[in-house]
């Protein structure tokens, strides 16, 4: 006798939809993830948007500015050499980084160094140092009477000693230069896990072809790491320009306003000036910076490779 109940259908060959569980399911698997993502990203970024569109010094009650904030950040020169500044620290931070990255990678992926798993701690030891005891060693480095200056003076460069970050001209590059000393390691590491992977066998084909070491890493070493190039960048890139700790410690923005960057800024106005609004524009500007700039690299990378 039967129940007059229809067995339940399940997905499969045959039926017109994909095996496995509805869709519906798949959603419910994903919403604790989202709702973790939403409360700790997602809200702060809508919330940052909000005060962005107020006059408020984080105490009393907010007016309506309405896009009075953005305006002024275009019409700020300030503001605008900060992202100037953060622009210029992207050779430092990335390019730099990447061209040396990529010498060191492809040497010691060739010359098959021994202790090469001691070298790779070594390089990549920087990154697990916290940026503020980085700031403060450079920091003893570049002064007056610091390690960079007894170099120069004890091989009777005297006439090139200074107080590099004091120097209006010298203090950006300077801190700069700690950059590329901080991600070389990282994207050293990078490159070289993306290089051990490339087959021998390309290499052979491209010897076989006549081409020596140079051209060799042209047409075979360097097209098959676009990827690790590419997350290389995007890592290094949105390190410098949310730089924050090196320059408050080394600089506090100066002299004058010669190492100001969008972060710095935004502490400063936030908790210094008491421009709370102006403080979120600025970081809503920064946020939408970084994002644009990492779309066009990771953009141009999947179109290389396809």
């Amino acid at each position: 006798m039967t129940t007059g109940t229809r067995p339940r259908r399940r997905a499969g060959p045959g039926t017109g939809h994909p095996p496995g569980e509805p869709r519906r399911v798949a959603y419910l698997y994903l919403l604790p993830a989202f709702v973790v993502y939403a409360a700790f990203l997602l809200y702060p970024i809508g919330r940052a948007v909000h005060l962005s569109l107020y006059e408020w010094d984080g105490l009393t009650l907010g007016r309506w500015a309405g896009l009075a904030n953005y305006a002024a950040i275009a019409a700020d020169e300030g503001l605008r050499a900060a992202f100037g500044h953060a622009l210029v620290l992207i050779v430092f931070y990335a390019l730099a980084p990447l061209a040396i990255g990529l010498v060191l990678a492809a040497i010691l992926n060739h010359a098959k160094v021994r202790g090469l798993g001691f070298f790779r701690t070594v390089v990549f030891l920087p990154q697990v140092v916290a940026m503020v005891v980085v700031a403060v060693a450079w920091r003893r480095v570049y002064a007056p009477d610091g390690t960079l200056n007894d170099l120069l003076g004890a091989v009777g460069l005297d006439a090139l000693t200074r107080g590099w970050l004091g120097d209006h001209a010298f203090a950006l590059p300077a801190v700069g230069v700690v950059g590329t000393w901080f991600e070389t390691g990282l994207v050293t590491v990078l490159l070289l896990a993306g290089m051990s992977r490339v087959p021998v066998e390309l290499y052979e084909a491209a010897r076989l072809d006549g081409a020596g070491a140079v051209k060799e890493f042209f047409a075979v070493t360097l097209p098959s790491v676009r990827g690790e190039i590419a997350v290389a960048l995007t890592l290094t890139v949105i390190a410098a320009l949310r730089t924050f700790d090196l320059v408050y410690i080394t600089t506090r923005g100066g002299p004058g306003d010669s190492t100001s960057v969008p972060s710095y800024e935004i502490y400063h106005r936030a908790f210094g000036l008491g421009q709370v609004g102006s403080a979120a524009a600025i970081g809503v500007t920064l946020t939408v910076v970084i994002f644009a700039i990492s779309l066009v690299i990771n953009r141009f990378a999947d179109r290389r490779e396809s």
